[in-house]
């Protein structure tokens, strides 16, 4: 940590919630994290891509990435800086993978010392590092995903490792958009309950 390095109250409980998760000493944790940041989190990824449902794919695919490797989090800056930047970069490489239109990513928001921090976009190709990160996230929806009931793992699986739209689903299994878009919508919220609670499969 930087030498005279001032954090607001905010950034040093999350520094400890952080440590108690890490070692083991309080599950809790993970929860109390999310829970500070879920909304901020999806909230600008909406913004990013306008779309409620992919946005909230992407949230729970941010939180995962950042807990997985939580351990190598660095306490150089806050905690809401690196997970932002974790979820700007998972939801660019969304964004170059489906073309979106999208609003302009030459955006920056405030972390919780009033810095701001920009979205900076690299160029087109995912480079080895963000195609490690995307095979880390199919590896966690993987775990995620055989933890759900019988009925949800197949919408899951179409929807993240198929990558089917939504009407695409629909059309899979014959069923309304409006059950798809309800299910996958509760298959997700069972997923941010593994994330949050079973350190095993972080």
């Amino acid at each position: 940590m930087e030498v005279g390095k001032q954090f607001s109250e905010k950034a040093l409980q999350d520094f400890r919630l952080i440590d108690s998760a890490v070692t083991g000493q309080d599950q809790q944790a993970y929860a109390d994290l999310m829970q500070r940041y879920k909304k901020p989190v999806y909230h600008m990824i909406l913004k990013m891509i306008r779309n409620v449902d992919d946005a909230e794919d992407l949230t729970i695919e941010a939180f995962a990435k950042a807990f997985k490797n939580l351990h190598k989090f660095k306490k150089d800056f806050t905690f809401s800086t690196w997970l932002f930047r974790i979820a700007t970069n998972n939801t660019i490489d969304f964004i170059r993978k489906k073309r979106l239109d999208t609003m302009s990513l030459d955006t920056s928001f405030k972390d919780d010392n009033g810095d701001s921090v920009t979205i900076d976009v690299a160029d087109k190709n995912l480079n080895p590092q963000e195609e490690a990160i995307k095979s880390q996230k199919i590896e966690l929806v993987r775990m995620f995903v055989t933890k759900l009931p019988a009925k949800y793992q197949r919408l899951v699986k179409l929807r993240y490792f198929d990558e089917l739209s939504y009407d695409e689903i629909a059309k899979e299994l014959g069923a309304p958009l409006g059950t798809v878009k309800a299910q996958l919508h509760r298959a997700r919220e069972l997923m941010y309950d593994l994330v949050k609670s079973k350190k095993d499969h972080i």
